[in-house]
């Protein structure tokens, strides 16, 4: 078969390299419709293998193989290959689906997880099984049954991009007899070797690497099995001082354990190979040191290298890995790299690790995967190095890497330590039954502390008051179906929580390497676990029938699994309902003996009742078929789901719970309707049960009008066009299409225990009910008979029906109450907004400028609102028309070109679309991009604009902070750009597929308490509400602030002190997590934290944000980023969920914070994360923060205490605690935000260059230009430095206004200012404080005479700055004429030179002033000397400039661009030519 690709493709899809080569388009703007397949069907045992090209960042999920059945030639490809039906098998992640549903979970490796370069093939076996190859490895059968004649299916789906077709053969002779065998993994990434143990072995001798991954994936086996004899991978013969090596150089032990820690290095007698794994055994541990065993790979050759004590002491060429992190060079490069710690392995344990041919290293704990180690470049040749370090005393290479050693090991130690296990007792001794060999007994391979006596029937801790875990046992033999495996509790021990669990695996106990409790185990296992079930580690039901843990000696549990695939379990010989379904068949039964439960024995001869039927629970249960009016249909429990679901939805408690099953892996599919219809003011309502973290949305509700027969359940609700309500976040929808947004309440934010009412009304209104309150009418005008409907979507998995449901005694259920309603439409009578006349050549106003249409092309449709925008004013338009035939959408944005100022005909000064608009300055959201000027600011913006429709709504609005906002049907995007000019229209391009538009908004601003239906949650008050203070600016609403402390629950680092308001971290560098023991509630700054002490000793510093759970039985790992479950971290200058960066470039670096900087945290009243630093807002960190939500520090590195601030503290950059405010009060007097009195010079507390390593920098180079100090100020506290960090932690803004009259000037952002001396006049003039501020550009030879004449004169040598003028006219300035001087006689021109005068040039930007053609960089490069590191340089002057003293010019560099949004570029550049008129103020410098 041709190593080809089907010409037949997903709509992305661009295919090359003679169809070997696919590559998505649009990989950033899209994640899908990446479908591709083989050229021609599989043969039998070819391997499709593909390489990963390329990757991007932007998406979750990746790559997506299997096979299908379908013919690309006439394939109605499906965005994604999970879409495809009709016999299709899909490997996505690490499950397996088959026509969409999952059949498999956790199998082989996870696809997600693969890099660039990496190889991944498909298989149909002889035996019509489907096998995944990843880098030449076999992951075993993912699914049985094939048929034949099925194309290969790769899904180019999220993160890949580009996938080249390298091969489609058979594997090669080693990998068949591999495919031959039956591996069982329990992590899913076993590593199989060589079976030599020598090392040499000469079965593969002499063989060549044909597998479908090419040289870069060859198997371990392959690699290794060639390998002479004296070629085999041991110890080398040097090594640390205190090392004796024996077995032939591949055991290697420390001497003398109890009196040294260290010097135990050894290394392997040759480099590793690509792919050849290096794995050790661990023989011996002593207890009496901490630390243990680290392992890694080094570039240095062991015959030349000169021991030291421990390995990361090597400051070169070596990566190790020790306790959980990665150290390289002896420095953290990651600190959580696995979830195993080396420190915690015991004897017996293995540890390995492969250098791959891509270069990457990982290593392996006990034969599963730890994953890449993300360690850049690692060499090509480098040798295995192991450090026997404090407790690890003896090690042994393993050659054959399988598990039987420690299967015998573990029965060994337990004979030892229990003479009577295997010992058969004479008391049990029965009569051997024919039918023996079938009787369930467990299987002699147990957990390390476990032990199998009486022949198989018992099992038992035997030192259970020593050791809770480690106690898992399996049935010798699967079970049948409907066979019940039942043990009773024989004996129970007090000393610790928890008890037994039981359930089923797919494991074979023979192969599987035992974790210390089953639950640890991620694939193919099912258990019940106190009262609830748990799937592969993951909880799948609460509240699951009776209390394991509250179980004594002789109680009795038991499993079934019947012949319908579903699980059963038993307490006391009662069923306790479906656990599970889909479970395959061949399962063998689990015992865990765990916690108190100390002995169990397998029961015989199993008399259980009959297992009840789900459908069925007693007499008051309604069958589905019943009416919906019932003659005495008066009881209020007779509401249930219906029988008929979604295919995801499972229908449990007597209908009164649904939930969905495979909640991981799948998000929709997983519908329930009610098995009646609504009667007239009767309450549905259901409580949530279960969320998880995994999916964005949540849970939808409604009702239709489509009984449950004729309903053919969608993916979700909203997917039905027809007689259907749904409420979905925040939107109110109507067969699929938005009618209203922001109604009273959002579904999204909904938690574990919040409870969703619906109610039809007599007269045909929806209402909904959030916690019992009434969140108004949602629509009106519904037929008589609906039924409730619950789509439980993304993160909803389970909810069950209340109590509450049923007929309700209120005025809903009557037709004649006067009921409060809100409009469902943004106003449009009364609409003040037009639309200006000068528009685009294609563009028609209609309707008194409320309506635009495009009526020919696909471009020039340009229109301007009519007026300018004022601050918060929305600007709104509705889509009325769409036109299939074009590509590309609606753009919509603001600009400061003013339509007045067009000419009269549109058509000679519009551009033909709106991003090629850039005669002034325009910022637009195009698609989800966000443009200025065309040029490209920001990608994945939001929802995109090219997916909008008929009906939907756009609009855009520019705050007070200087930020537009995009608005899509009234859910703002949040801030789209930033420093946007003040006086902006708001503008608009009928591009591409719209072709209509009509205003919905009005000039006046809308009051949003008067479209919004009353919520909890909203500022507007009704008749009869307490009244509400608002909250205005983004501020906290003043409220009475509940008393913050930290909780006594913490790292174990940390200390407590002045009741619990100060926290310390008293040693090392970490386990400094702390939280808060009161929950935040909304709009309450938590007043905040105070940074009291930092030591730099330590790099990194303190990291905090919010945890969406209760701490109290929290268990707080070393560090904030480890945690994983609800919790928004703000670390450095990035925002953590769930310990993936969410966003970068937010905010200050929390690193360089200086001591005495004060952080905030509030969460406002949407749910949004906000961080205070200094009392400055942040902006928004993140959204949907659940309630309630807990303060969580972690104090880290550098930082090592903090304090609650419990008063309020006066904000650095303010002044006896007043807000700062630009539009509040003239700030002629104010200089970077700051108040002066003549001279300024800035408060001591906020300059943080005690921290800040680029001020350092920047000081450093000044000390290299040798300018007299007496030229500056001798506190270097006046010296202000501009990265990003610092004036980040000021809350500094961009611009400011100085001098009367005030003028704008722009802060000098990237360089750092040094303070220079004023002169004594300056000190007491008050008028220099009426002087404008302006900066010149200059070079480094222009500095010091500048300096020594204290002003900027002419011929300093600057290539822009000073130049000789001629004396102009009473008019005004004259230019000089272009060598108007050469053409003067001598005479002459020695007279003129008399009168010439310096020209200064100045600007009110380091944007302008700063240009490497008014700034040169040095001519040489600087090095730093501290560093050593080269850099370049440049400098400037900040100085003040009298008014009216310059002229206002536009710059002369020819520029097309604007070079500051806030300066035009026709008033960008000052000329002055008063030698008195400039004072200088302070020396800039930018190093690079």
């Amino acid at each position: 078969m041709a190593a080809e690709l089907h010409p037949c493709s997903g709509k992305l899809i661009g295919l090359s390299n003679s169809n070997r080569t696919a590559q998505r388009n649009q990989p950033v703007q899209e994640f899908n419709h990446g479908l591709v397949l083989s050229r021609e069907p599989l043969k039998d045992r070819d391997v499709f293998t593909v390489r990963i090209d390329k990757k991007v960042n932007s998406w979750s999920g990746s790559i997506e193989i299997g096979v299908t059945s379908l013919d690309p030639a006439g394939l109605d490809f499906p965005s994604s290959a999970t879409g495809l039906k009709g016999g299709s098998w899909i490997v996505s992640g690490c499950s397996v689906l088959r026509d969409g549903r999952s059949v498999l979970e956790e199998y082989g490796r996870d696809l997600d997880q693969l890099s660039e370069g990496d190889r991944v093939g498909i298989q149909r076996s002889a035996h019509g099984e489907l096998h995944l190859w990843v880098n030449g490895q076999d992951c075993g059968a993912a699914a049985s049954g094939l048929p034949t004649g099925l194309w290969a299916v790769v899904d180019l789906y999220g993160k890949c991009t580009q996938v080249t077709v390298v091969s489609c053969e058979p594997p090669s002779l080693a990998e068949r007899d591999t495919e031959r065998e039956t591996v069982e993994d329990s992590g899913g990434g076993s590593v199989n070797g060589n079976s030599s143990d020598s090392g040499g072995g000469t079965g593969n001798t002499g063989s060549v690497n044909n597998s479908p991954a090419g040289g870069g994936g060859a198997r371990l086996g392959a690699v290794a099995g060639g390998m002479p004899t004296n070629d085999a991978l041991l110890f080398h013969e040097k090594c640390g001082t205190l090392i004796k090596l024996s077995n032939n150089n591949k055991t290697a032990e420390r001497r003398r354990p109890l009196d040294e820690f260290n010097n135990g290095v050894v290394m392997t007698n040759r480099p590793l190979r690509h792919n050849e794994m290096f794995e050790i055994r661990i023989d011996k541990l002593v207890d009496k040191w901490s630390g243990s065993i680290e392992i890694g790979v080094t570039t240095h050759n062991p015959n030349n290298l000169d021991y030291p004590a421990t390995m990361t002491n090597l400051r070169s060429g070596t990566i190790m890995m020790s306790g959980c992190g990665i150290l390289t060079n002896g420095k953290g490069t990651r600190r959580e790299y696995c979830e195993f710690s080396l420190d915690e392995l015991q004897e017996g344990d293995h540890i390995g690790l492969m250098h791959k041919a891509s270069g990457a290293l990982h290593f392996y704990i006990n034969g599963i995967d730890q994953g890449k180690s993300d360690t850049p470049g690692t060499p090509a040749v480098v040798y295995g190095v192991v450090d026997l370090y404090g407790m690890a005393v003896k090690v042994t290479i393993v050659h054959n890497h399988n598990h039987s050693d420690r299967l015998r090991r573990n029965n060994a130690i337990m004979r030892a330590l229990s003479p009577d296990v295997g010992r058969p007792r004479p008391a049990l001794s029965l009569t051997p039954d024919p039918d023996a060999p079938d009787r369930l007994l467990f299987h002699s391979n147990c957990g390390q502390k476990a032990a199998i006596i009486s022949e198989g029937r018992t099992a038992l801790r035997p030192h259970a008051t020593d050791d809770f875990n480690h106690g898992v046992v399996l049935s010798g033999r699967p079970l049948r179906s409907n066979e019940v495996f039942q043990v009773r509790i024989d004996k129970m021990v007090d000393k610790w929580a928890g008890s037994i669990e039981i359930g089923v695996t797919t494991h074979n106990p023979a192969n599987l390497q035992l974790p210390s409790t089953m639950t640890n185990l991620r694939s193919g296992t099912w258990m019940m676990t106190g009262n609830g079930v748990m799937h592969n580690g993951t909880t799948i039901l609460d509240e699951y029938g009776h209390n394991l843990d509250r179980l004594k000696a002789g109680d009795t549990v038991g499993v079934v699994r019947k012949e319908d695939g579903s699980l059963h379990f038993f307490v006391n010989g009662v069923a306790q309902g479906p656990a599970a379904w889909n479970v395959p068949p061949s399962v063998y039964a689990v015992v865990d003996l765990y916690g108190q439960a100390a002995q169990a024995t397998i029961m015989d001869d199993v008399d259980l009742p009959p297992l009840p039927e789900d459908s069925s629970e007693g007499p008051t249960v309604m069958s589905p078929s019943s009416p919906c009016s019932v003659a005495g249909g008066n009881s209020a429990n007779d509401l249930r789901f219906h029988q008929l679901h979604g295919t995801n939805a499972v229908i449990t408690n007597g209908g009164r719970t649904a939930l969905r099953q495979n909640c991981r892996s799948e998000f929709n599919d997983a519908i329930v309707i009610s098995n009646r219809c609504l009667r007239d003011g009767e309450l549905f309502e259901i409580v949530i049960q279960k969320m998880v973290d995994r999916w964005s949305g949540s849970i939808e509700a409604g009702v239709t009008a489509i009984r449950p027969e004729e309903l053919e359940f969608p993916n979700t609700m909203t997917d039905i066009d027809y007689d259907t309500w749904m409420l979905s976040g925040t939107a109110i929808m109507q067969d699929g299409n938005t009618m209203r947004n922001n109604y009273g309440c959002d579904l999204d934010t909904l938690t574990t225990g919040s409870r969703i009412g619906m109610m039809r009304s007599a007269t045909g209104n929806l209402h909904y009910y959030i916690n019992g309150v009434d969140q108004g009418v949602a629509c009106t005008g519904l037929p008589p008979e609906v039924y409730a409907v619950i789509d439980l979507y993304g993160q909803c998995v389970q909810v069950s029906i209340t109590s509450s449901s049923g007929p309700q005694d209120n005025s809903l259920c009557t037709s004649n109450i006067t009921e409060k309603s809100f409009p469902i439409h943004s106003p449009v009578a009364g609409v003040a907004h037009r639309l200006h006349s000068k528009h685009g050549k294609n563009v028609v106003l209609l309707g008194e400028g409320c309506q635009a249409v495009r009526v020919g092309g696909y471009a020039h449709g340009i229109v301007f609102s009519a007026k300018e925008l004022k601050t918060d004013e929305l600007f709104e338009v509705k889509i009325d028309e769409v036109d299939d035939q074009w590509s590309g959408s609606l753009h919509m944005g603001l600009t400061t070109l003013a339509p007045p100022e067009l000419p009269s005909c549109p058509m000679s000064g519009l551009s033909p679309s709106l991003t090629q608009l850039r005669s002034k300055v325009t910022w637009l959201l195009a698609g989800s991009e966000v443009r200025r000027n065309g040029l490209l600011q920001r990608q994945n913006y939001g929802a995109s604009l090219d997916r909008l429709t008929v009906g939907n709504r756009v609009g855009v609005k520019r705050c007070s902070d200087d930020t537009m906002h995009v608005l899509i049907d009234g859910e703002d995007m949040g801030p789209a750009a930033t420093a946007v000019a003040k006086n902006v229209y708001a503008v608009l391009d009928l591009y591409g597929r719209v072709t209509a538009v009509s205003i919905v908004s009005s000039s006046v601003l809308e009051d949003a308490g008067s479209i919004k239906a009353p919520s909890l949650s909203s500022d507007s008050c009704s008749e009869g509400e307490e009244d509400r203070t608002p909250v205005e600016g983004g501020e906290p609403a003043v409220v009475p602030n509940t008393v913050m402390a930290f909780l006594e629950n913490h790292g174990k680092n940390i200390q407590l002190s002045h009741q619990n308001l100060t926290a310390a971290r008293v040693s090392s560098y970490n386990q400094g997590l702390l939280v808060t023991a009161q929950p935040l509630p909304r709009q309450q700054l938590f007043q905040v934290l105070c940074i009291d002490r930092l030591n730099a000793s330590w790099t990194s510093s303190l990291s905090l944000g919010v945890i969406g759970h209760s701490p109290d039985r929290l268990n707080f790992p070393s560090t904030a980023c480890c945690l994983k479950r609800s919790v928004w971290l703000l670390q450095r200058d990035s925002v953590f969920h769930n310990s993936l960066k969410i966003c970068e470039n937010y905010g200050p670096n929390l690193d360089t914070c200086p001591e005495g900087t004060v952080l905030g945290l509030l969460v406002d009243v949407n749910s949004c994360l906000h961080l205070y630093v200094n009392g400055m807002d942040q902006g928004v960190a993140a959204q949907d923060i659940p309630t309630p939500c807990y303060p969580l520090i972690d104090l880290y590195g550098q930082c090592e205490q903090v304090t609650i601030v419990t008063s309020n503290v006066s904000t650095v950059g303010g002044e006896c605690g007043e807000a700062r405010c630009q539009g509040d009060m003239e700030k002629a007097d104010m200089v970077d935000g700051i108040k002066e009195s003549v001279c300024w010079t800035p408060h001591p507390e906020v300059n943080p260059n005690k921290t800040c390593e680029y001020q350092a920098l920047c000081s450093r180079f000044k000390d290299l230009l040798t300018l007299p100090d007496g030229y500056f100020n001798e506190d270097a506290k006046y010296n202000l430095c501009y990265c990003e960090s610092c004036h980040k932690l000021r809350g500094d803004e961009s611009y400011y206004k100085r001098g009367e009259p005030p003028r704008d000037y722009a802060l000098p952002f990237g360089w750092c200012r040094f303070a220079l001396r004023s002169e004594p006049h300056c000190e007491v003039s008050s008028s220099f404080k009426k002087w404008h501020i302006a900066y010149h550009g200059t070079s480094v030879g222009a500095l010091r005479r500048t300096l020594d004449h204290a002003q900027l004169l002419s011929g300093t040598s600057s290539i822009f700055s000073v130049s000789p003028v001629k004396t102009e006219g009473p008019n005004g300035y004259s230019e000089p004429e272009e060598n108007s001087s050469n053409s003067l006689p001598d005479r002459d021109r020695d007279r003129d030179r008399d009168r010439e005068v310096p020209r200064v040039q100045l600007s009110p930007t380091m944007l302008y002033s700063g240009l490497e053609m008014f700034a040169p960089k040095v001519q040489y490069v600087f090095r730093d000397p501290r560093s050593h590191r080269c850099h370049q340089a440049q400098v400037g002057f900040q100085v003040c400039v009298r008014p009216g003293s310059y002229k206002v010019g536009p710059q002369t560099l020819g520029a097309s661009e604007p070079l500051d949004p806030r300066f035009s570029n026709t008033e960008i550049e000052w000329i002055t030519k008063d030698q008195g008129g400039t004072l200088l103020y302070g020396l800039l410098i930018r190093v690079e």
